[in-house]
């Protein structure tokens, strides 16, 4: 695995259960700014087995940015973190902004 993807996923795994956070948050805390579409390659990329929480990531305006069945088992997976999403996948960053 290249030092890239190491970084983001080490990020990942420190989103702490009922928190979310965005795709350049990701990056810029990885050490990538500006690499906000190439984290989101990568969770695109995740094998089915994987136990990282890819769910806990969304876009910067606080939407899931999956559609059809992928949103709705993101939306899924967070609210049984007890994080409120919308029917549209918007979540409440002021809320549930993960703040490493």
């Amino acid at each position: 695995m290249d030092q890239f993807l190491m970084q983001i996923f080490a990020v990942i795994h420190q989103i702490p259960r009922g928190k979310v956070t965005t795709y350049g948050e990701i990056a810029k805390l990885a050490g990538y700014p500006g690499y906000a579409r190439h984290v989101g390659k990568a969770l695109g990329n995740l094998p089915a087995e994987s136990t990282l929480p890819w769910h806990r990531v969304i876009n910067s305006q606080g939407k899931i940015s999956l559609k059809g069945e992928d949103l709705v088992r993101q939306r899924t997976l967070l609210i049984e973190e007890e994080v409120e999403v919308s029917i549209a996948g918007k979540v409440k960053l002021n809320k549930y902004k993960w703040q490493p």
